[in-house]
């Protein structure tokens, strides 16, 4: 039975991601994980860094997938299944790879019960868009917008997994110490490891050529040029001899 495609439930999803994006922008404050837990959060309960990834994340593969495997088109067939699959394909590598490999601190449980809550109606949102709502024409495979925004979307993920790669090398397990990264984008600015992941959605929004997905590339562009900022300026205030000519999360410019 074909479930029949609800705007309204897009619309308003669509609205709240973007209303999200808006409301971190606006607050400017630091997200209390990571670097600013211990600050921010001193008496709050935590999880280890990578049980609290892998559920976070989970979601936001496991919900799109099984949208995915109910549907009886191919996942090689038509448009929206296969952009699809590339939001899943991110986020089985958020949940399964890099969740398994982080040497993060501890994970605020708040932190993890409200990125949980946001990833399972995101997933929910993306999914039930492309599979029930989304329609592309045969020839969408050839239009430009989905070959770059395709295109971008493999550079982001490429970017991104590499910038996690040299951030990871710069701890031992077990180790909380802060070193400077090197290499990569991080020749250029703090923030690398999240210009890959804006890149990434960006190019998502573009190939889908939708609300949702521009929603939420308005979303993480808010969220992680701000986490951006916050990290360039923790740099700055922590190393002495921190690269003058960095820049936050533009290379060159800003």
């Amino acid at each position: 039975m074909t479930v029949p495609c609800q705007q309204s439930p897009v619309l308003a999803g669509s609205a709240t991601l973007a209303a999200l994006g808006a409301l971190v922008l606006y607050l400017a404050k630091p997200s209390g994980y990571g670097k600013y837990s211990e600050s921010l959060m001193p008496a709050a309960t935590r999880l280890p860094a990578r049980a609290a990834w892998f559920l976070q994340e989970l979601p936001s593969f496991a919900v799109p997938a099984g949208i995915l495997a109910q549907h009886p088109r191919s996942l090689f067939g038509q448009p929206a299944t296969v952009l699809l699959g590339l939001f899943c394909a991110h986020y089985f590598h958020r949940t399964f790879v890099y969740s398994l490999l982080t040497r993060g601190r501890p994970f605020p449980v708040v932190f993890l019960v409200r990125g949980f809550v946001f990833c399972t109606g995101n997933g929910l949102l993306q999914g039930y868009y492309l599979i029930y709502c989304a329609e592309y024409p045969a020839e969408w495979y050839t239009d430009i917008r989905f070959t770059l925004g395709v295109f971008l979307f493999i550079l982001g993920m490429g970017i991104n997994i590499q910038s996690d790669y040299i951030l990871r090398q710069l701890r031992k397990p077990g180790e909380v110490i802060y070193r400077i990264p090197q290499g990569g984008l991080f020749t250029y600015v703090s923030g690398a490891n999240f210009l890959g992941e804006i890149i990434e959605w960006i190019g998502y929004a573009l190939a889908t050529w939708s609300l949702p997905a521009l929603a939420f590339a308005f979303f993480s562009l808010c969220f992680l040029a701000l986490r951006a900022f916050h990290h360039h300026r923790f740099y700055l205030k922590m190393f002495e001899d921190y690269p003058k000519s960095r820049k936050a999360l533009i290379p060159f410019i800003l």
